[in-house]
């Protein structure tokens, strides 16, 4: 308490800071920013402090555009798609992100990414030219070959060091991602992000921005291998980095566990009664005048203080001197402080992680050779041991946490996930989001079979879960319970099954008849019914685990969402259908409008039933 009252400004300036972090800048609000953030067109100018590059306008747009694609399930790549609470999505991210922002918006626990690196070397998404529309960019990413492979080159563009924009065209393909992926973390969430010398520090930069420079929690420096390379002159390189940023001061950080590597410091050379312990410090970190006095041994010794002062009062130490917390060293010229192991819960993360303790790269590639016979399908994998403790770091274990990982790669977050709920009995899930990126034609992967890398992904996770599946069967005498949640849910980005009501596309008569045809009949040609359920399960804010099952009612076929809150429509209706839905009292009822065609009457007699009854009714 310190006595003032509060200051409306800076209740406001706080409020504006947790909706809006990418538009405070060293406290202040910028209201250019602020504008840009809101889709308004500005011109940044003046001398003030801000990242700014070629086309960052253009990632504003591309994150305010909105998406009209889906999500559909495949349930001949799934393991157990009925009861799993793990999702894979085959597409590209931007699109997947826009597409979760409903149905996980404010959901997600932890994030862990490993982006393109932006070495020169690399190829990713980005725009050829910063003007391109949506309809151009959708139709890129739409490249397919003849076997339905997205094409790279159709899909991607290698960003070589010639490239005028090469640092402006990495930032345009990791803004948008990382402002949408902020939306979807909890209060309490947090994000890890892998990266080397390359882009860390652009990285920072704008992770600064759309998290908030205060949200920062650290950088982690990761020992990724220990065998020398290049050559003389050169430095060697063993590291990378991986960022870490809390969406809010809610976050919590949990401890390590301890190993008898830790403990090794702690004895018990005085047959303490609260056993092993460790010296610990007894001076003050900040000069306190107040705790600057003498300590008078039993012998009459004089102890002089610390420049800076003790750690504790006078009383307090008497006390701990008492209770056997505080001792004097043999010749009572100096205390000693005991920090008892019994009272040491875990251990704070460091930020060095050692290679032994966490893994390198050729640990990872090694841990691919044994699920894939020998060899491995992917050249960049991150060990799980790693992804692991990140793991760790920003879930609970009983608490059903998300971990969502946009650039999936070989899938190691989720065998990470299912290998730790192992370990610990935990229940966390997983969502991945892996673009079908095709294999180059030598790899290793294309001549396994493996035609692109969510394909890879996938069967990464089917091994996994069956290895870990066999282990404990094989040790079933310690394994007590159910079996856990070893499966996925695969879905693929896809088109919406539903026409679109594109004003901004009428230039002709023709482009005006589409349209009206688009309000008249909204179903798309050869649009199946499972997927429209499964857009409207999306677009209506629920999760990809949500149950859907396909009954019937009256005789009519509908689709049930979270076991009758929702029922769907969309293959036929009748008024006894619709007097059994009623009496199932569902929270919301949706038709397809063209399922009354003729009957005008049935659909007038419905929208008054459903009113009586308070169900929201809803037609497409």
């Amino acid at each position: 308490m310190d006595g003032r009252s509060l200051n409306p400004i800076e209740e406001k300036l706080k409020h504006l800071r947790e909706v809006f972090p990418e538009a405070i800048s060293e406290g202040k609000v910028d209201i250019e920013r602020l504008k840009q953030t809101l889709g308004e067109e500005v011109f940044v100018s003046g001398e003030r402090y801000h990242l700014s590059w070629a086309g960052k306008s253009d990632a504003f747009k591309a994150i305010q555009t909105p998406t009209t694609a889906t999500l559909k399930p495949q349930k001949d790549q799934s393991v157990d798609f009925d009861t799993t609470q793990n999702i894979f999505i085959e597409g590209e991210n931007l699109e997947v992100l826009k597409v979760l922002q409903k149905s996980y918006y404010g959901k997600i626990k932890m994030i862990y990414i490993d982006p393109p690196y932006n070495t020169g070397n690399d190829s990713f998404i980005y725009p050829d030219k910063f003007s391109e529309t949506k309809e151009e960019y959708l139709k890129r990413i739409g490249d397919k070959d003849e076997a339905g492979y997205l094409t790279k080159e159709g899909f991607f563009r290698k960003n070589s060091r010639e490239n005028g924009q090469f640092h402006s065209n990495w930032l345009s393909m990791m803004y948008p991602r990382l402002f949408l992926a902020r939306n979807l973390l909890r209060e309490d969430g947090v994000i890890f992000a892998s990266i080397d010398d390359n882009e860390v520090h652009n990285l920072r930069l704008i992770m600064n921005e759309i998290f908030g420079e205060e949200n920062f929690v650290a950088t982690i420096v990761w020992q990724h291998s220990v065998q020398p390379k290049g050559y003389l002159g050169t430095f060697s390189v063993h590291h990378n980095y991986i960022l870490s940023y809390q969406k809010s001061p809610n976050f919590e950080l949990n401890a390590l566990e301890r190993t008898e590597e830790h403990n090794r410091n702690y004895s018990n050379p005085d047959a303490d009664p609260n056993g092993p312990w460790r010296p610990g410090d007894v001076r003050n970190a900040l000069f306190r005048p107040n705790l600057i006095f003498d300590i008078i041994t039993p012998s009459g010794n004089v102890i002089k203080p610390p420049k800076k002062g003790w750690r504790w009062s006078k009383e307090t130490i008497e006390r701990k001197i008492l209770t056997g917390e505080i001792i004097f060293n043999k010749d009572q010229t100096n205390i000693i402080r005991k920090i008892y192991l019994k009272n040491v819960e875990g251990r704070p993360p460091e930020t060095l992680w050692l290679g032994k303790e966490v893994g390198t790269t050729r640990d990872a590639a090694e841990e691919m050779k044994a699920l894939f016979g020998g060899t491995s399908p992917f050249e960049t994998p991150k060990p799980t041991k790693l992804v692991r403790a990140l793991i760790k770091l920003g879930t609970e274990v009983n608490s059903e946490d998300i971990v969502l990982d946009f650039f999936a790669g070989s899938g190691t977050t989720a065998q990470a996930v299912l290998d730790l709920n192992n370990e610990d009995s935990g229940n966390r899930r997983f969502i991945l989001v892996q673009l079908p990126e095709k294999t180059d034609l030598q790899s290793d992967a294309s001549k396994a079979g493996y035609k692109n890398i969510a394909d890879i992904c996938r069967e990464r996770l089917r091994r996994a879960a069956q290895s870990l599946k066999d282990d404990m069967l094989k040790n079933k005498g310690l394994f007590e319970g159910s079996m856990p949640d070893l499966g996925f849910r695969s879905l693929s980005l896809e088109p919406s099954s539903f026409k679109i009501w594109r004003t901004d596309l009428i230039e002709s008569y023709e482009d005006l008849k589409n349209q009206i045809d688009a309000f008249q009949d909204p179903v798309k040609k050869k649009s199946e019914a499972e997927a429209m359920a499964w857009e409207i399960l999306l677009k209506s804010g629920y999760e990809l685990t949500t149950p859907l099952e396909r009954i019937k009612i009256a005789g009519v076929p509908v689709y049930s969402i979270a076991n009758g809150e929702v029922i769907l429509a969309l293959e036929m209706i009748s008024q006894k259908a619709i007097d059994e839905v009623i009496a199932r009292k569902p929270k919301r009822v949706v038709c397809l409008d063209s399922l009354f065609a003729g009957n005008d009457q049935l659909k007038t007699n419905t929208v008054l039933q459903m009113k009586d009854v308070e169900v929201e009714f809803k037609t497409i």
